[in-house]
């Protein structure tokens, strides 16, 4: 049996997908031509989203992803936390290194979760709350990460964000509109790839199984 579906609520996240996806922003009449719906439809939808601040409209005219979303993207991240935690615990235990949960936030990354092996004696104390560019570090580099086109499964770098540490990170795939990763971090020497890139992996996978 087919689910129904509210049109109206469909038509306004379709508006708001686009408008993600658009950073400078669209006009009502771009709006309608890309989703296909009549420009009064869309001014209506507009309207609405502004008055929940979920869109914001320029001088221009042009439409954008208002600030109201930051009040739903905030009550994300503690699902995220728990969902992925135990996933993050057991990777940390298995390879004696610090384990993180990463997510993009615009073009930095941003550590979500942290878990710290509790049998070393030594281990990395990595903050949550951490931000460095996307760009720098295993754990940005892997969420920029396209294995499907042919890129490696995992990023291994070394010193990049501080001297002597050693991260390895694999992206979270298949999960629609998150940008995140799981990764080690460690301090003490190199990582021995062939044991470590196996579980990190496997445990960005779980992670993107729970989030499904």
């Amino acid at each position: 049996m087919t689910t129904e579906m509210s049109q109206t609520l469909d038509r306004g996240l379709r508006v708001l997908l686009a408008l993600a996806e658009a950073p400078r922003g669209l006009t009502a009449s771009e709006l309608a031509l890309q989703l296909d719906v009549n420009r009064t439809v869309v001014y209506r939808l507009i309207a609405t989203l502004e008055h929940h601040s979920l869109v914001r409209r320029d001088a221009r005219g042009r439409h954008y992803v208002g600030l109201g979303v930051l009040r739903i993207a905030s009550a994300v991240q503690p699902l995220l936390r728990d969902l992925a935690t135990p996933v993050l615990r057991s990777l940390a235990e298995a390879v004696g290194c610090t384990a993180h949960l990463t997510v993009a936030d615009g073009d930095e990354a941003l550590s979500l979760a942290v878990v710290e092996p509790t049998w070393t004696d030594f281990h990395v104390s990595y903050r949550v709350g951490t931000r460095h560019p996307l760009t720098a570090g295993a754990a940005g580099k892997a969420i920029l990460l396209r294995p499907e086109s042919g890129e490696s499964a995992y990023v291994l770098t070394s010193g990049e964000l501080q001297a002597g540490a050693h991260g390895l990170a694999a992206p979270v795939l298949g999960v629609e509109g998150l940008r995140a990763s799981v990764g080690i971090v460690t301090l003490g020497g190199d990582i021995d790839e062939e044991v470590v890139a196996p579980r990190v992996v496997a445990a960005a996978q779980q992670v993107a199984d729970r989030l499904r």
